[in-house]
């Protein structure tokens, strides 16, 4: 697949690079894993000289034995003595970018945490001491969120305020993967939508499905769901290094928000344990789920819901992880037939937020969200409110909008209006055939080829 987008990201690394020019630079690319972190250093970096290294589950020494190796094939500079250690690797680097500026990639840079944890005070005092008279633009890549954040964002860290830049990478906004559909003649806003819900944007997920040809409901479905199928262990792949021993408590709470249990007193009562731990960290340490209150709500409300932020990982403990067993004993049919029957309300409430990402993208709203009343009366889908110009848009989405009533809609956000007296309210009733109006044109993203033999995520 092409290159597509970012070309917000690859301008401020351009502009670090040019920095480094007159004294070393350090950039932080974070994200979850299959969102395309190295496919944007190695973009960026294909114009300069670069090197790029993994770090793998391995000793040090043999690490760094590799490692030598590669800046031995871009740099012809001497190295003296046996090196073991990645603090005489870095020391090396830091000599050659006195003299030549040029990019360092260190990806998976969290796994220095299970090869050698000193190795971040090691890195943290020859950085203090050789940054101003180097022209090094250093990029670290990691994928664990956890990790990356702790090495880099806690205070008590030796690496804390050293980033010069700290990117979150995410996913593809809609604009990006209509764009990528067109470039293979689809331009139906269904398969769109089908793209959205199965992959949320990842861009490996999104090459695994175009690479394939599957650009139809069934043919997404027959590919997700089939023996060998990349996407079948994909939530135990991405998730298990995150949440440790304790993932089996984890996967139980993401298992009952994908069906729908979101309020904590919910899922406490199936699991019969007190979870207020677990939800903190699912959320602010990991970033894999995310809490909704209504619109108008105090910040003290216990008037909250908690959602999967990945769409992906949604469906994936929805339907493949609450049917291990059918999995487990290749009975892909059983589950397709269940992904089939309950497709339509499932993809209601991601058609929501499919919604919400629009109308975010739009730019013209500065608060976006959905609104109900205690007992969950009164749900209304989407509020968008422009606080200068005084607007605000109350919105039903459903998948069959002849079944949305605007008499009802009006009804239901009396209360809500009372709050925003003086506004100037807009109800609307959206169904998929709207989403064509408010998808912003694609024509900008930028969809270069990569160079031959950096085709991964």
């Amino acid at each position: 697949m092409k290159f597509y987008n970012r070309e917000n990201e690859l301008d401020l690394l351009k502009i670090l690079f040019q920095q480094a020019d007159k004294g070393a630079k350090m950039t932080v690319l974070t994200g979850s894993r299959r969102v395309g972190k190295t496919l944007l250093s190695l973009e960026f970096a294909r114009n300069h000289k670069f090197i790029y290294l993994f770090v793998s589950k391995k000793s040090e020494h043999l690490l760094c034995m590799e490692y030598l190796a590669e800046i031995k094939k871009s740099f012809d500079t001497p190295v003296i003595g046996d090196i073991r250690t990645f603090k005489d690797v870095f020391a090396v680097a830091l000599e050659i970018s006195k003299k030549k500026r040029f990019t360092l990639i260190i990806d998976e840079f969290q796994e220095f945490y299970y090869i050698n944890p000193s190795v971040y005070s090691e890195i943290q005092h020859l950085w203090d001491l050789n940054k101003n008279g180097c022209k090094l633009n250093l990029i670290f890549i990691g994928s664990v969120y956890s990790l990356m954040y702790k090495i880099f964002q806690n205070a008590k860290e030796p690496l804390f305020g050293r980033a010069d830049r700290l990117f979150f990478v995410k996913p593809f906004k809609i604009k990006t993967i209509k764009t990528i559909l067109r470039d293979y003649g689809i331009n139906d806003v269904k398969t769109l939508f089908d793209y959205y819900v199965f992959t949320g944007g990842k861009p490996k997920y999104i090459d695994i499905l175009t690479t394939n040809g599957a650009f139809s409901y069934d043919g997404i479905l027959g590919l997700v769901l089939e023996e060998n199928s990349p996407f079948l262990n994909e939530g135990k792949s991405l998730l298990i290094e995150e949440f440790g021993k304790e993932y089996g408590t984890y996967f139980s709470i993401l298992e009952l928000i994908s069906v729908g249990k979101t309020a904590r007193a919910e899922i406490e009562s199936i699991l019969e344990r007190n979870i207020g731990g677990y939800l903190d960290r699912l959320e602010k340490d990991y970033s894999i789920i995310s809490r909704h209150k209504p619109i108008d709500a105090k910040p003290n409300t216990r008037l909250q819901k908690y959602r999967i932020t990945d769409n992906f990982l949604s469906l994936w403990f929805r339907f493949i992880y609450r049917n291990r067993s059918a999995i487990e004993t290749a009975n892909f049919d059983y589950v397709k037939d269940l992904i089939r029957r309950d497709y339509a309300s499932y993809s209601g409430r991601i058609l929501e937020k499919f919604f919400h990402d629009l109308f975010a993208d739009t730019g013209k709203y500065n608060r976006i969200g959905s609104y109900w009343e205690r007992g969950n009366q009164n749900e209304i889908d989407l509020v968008a409110i422009n606080d200068m110009k005084k607007i605000i848009v109350i919105a039903e989405i459903k998948t069959n909008v002849s079944k949305a009533n605007i008499k009802i809609l009006k009804q239901k956000s009396t209360r809500l209006l009372t709050t925003y007296s003086g506004y100037k309210p807009e109800w609307l009733l959206l169904g998929l055939g709207n989403a064509e109006n408010y998808i912003q044109s694609g024509n900008q993203a930028r969809h270069d080829k990569f160079s031959p033999g950096f085709s991964s995520f």
